[in-house]
Order: structure tokens, then sequence, then C-alpha cells
């Protein structure tokens, strides 16, 4: 018994993008795994502050002979209770104009997600929260996941702040 096979009628649903999945209180994000250099423990002491930056960029670091300014996802994104333990990391990320660290709570895993999986960021408004940098939640099984443009959102300009006191 033969099946029979249509070509071209439906659009492939086997596409996919790995997307690395850190916590920020206990709410799972996502961001492109090609963006990720590397996920090193956050060791305050290693960062060097800097004055008059606001306050969510915890300073700078010299990771292997490069100066890394450090942003902390959690004071960024508003999240009350920031504290810092054995689970926080820092995600070092090598963007497409510089090499930034983001603190998160924690990485849970990579995951996979089709363009099934993904859907349009939800608009808010912008009295009640900025959706810019966000480019669509993603589900699989029971999780939702938000997705993060973090090129966008670490070339923003409060970012150019790190760029003319680091520099």
């Amino acid at each position: 018994m033969s099946k029979e096979v249509t070509v071209g009628t439906e659009p492939s649903d086997n596409s996919g993008k790995e997307y690395l999945v850190f916590i920020l209180a206990d709410q799972e994000y996502g961001i492109d795994i090609l963006k990720v250099q590397e996920i090193r423990g956050y060791e305050a002491q290693s960062v060097t502050r800097i004055a008059n930056v606001p306050p969510f960029i915890k300073g700078v670091t010299n990771l292997r002979g490069v100066i890394v300014p450090i942003v902390d996802l959690r004071i960024k994104f508003n999240l009350k209770d920031v504290s810092y333990d054995h689970q926080t990391v820092v995600v070092i990320l090598n963007l497409e104009s510089r090499v930034v660290g983001v603190v998160v709570d924690g990485v849970s895993d990579v995951l996979m997600l089709r363009k099934a999986q993904i859907s349009d960021a939800p608009q808010f408004g912008s009295t009640i929260l900025s959706t810019e940098y966000l480019t669509g939640i993603g589900t699989v099984d029971e999780r939702m996941l938000i997705l993060v443009d973090i090129e966008k959102l670490m070339t923003s300009e409060e970012m150019a702040l790190v760029d003319s006191a680091v520099m």
C-alpha cells in the first residue's frame, strides 16, 4: 500500500531554534543560544562598580582581558527581592557589538522550539509593560517561556551609558 505525499502545500513546521532557558523570580525566559558565550557563577567581589550608571548595571569585570559590563536582569525588569545565592549565575553574551554579562537567578536548560510553539508577544500598551524586547511566548508542554530579544535589549540607549562609563 502506497501513501500519497503532497509536496509544497503546507509550510514546514520542523524548523526550530534553540533557546537557553533562564529563571527570574520563578518565571522562565528564553534567549537565542547562539548569543551565549558561557555561563559563570556570580561573584560580587569580581565586579567593579561604576559611578553614575543605572542600578541594574552592577559594574564591569575583566574576563580574560576583555572588560565586560554586568547587567542584573532582575533589577532591569523591576523584580522584587533580588538576592544572590549559589544558584545566581552570569550568562556571558557575545552580541554583535559587545560582550555583556547578565545576572539571572539560574539557568534551567536548553530547549528547541519550533515555529508552531511560539506565539506573538502580547501587546499591553506602553503604560503597563514594554514589550519591545520580547520576541514571543514559547510553549513546551505546560511550560511558558518569555522569549527575549537579548540583542535589542542589550543595545538599548540605557546600555550606551555603560559604553561611555567604561571607555
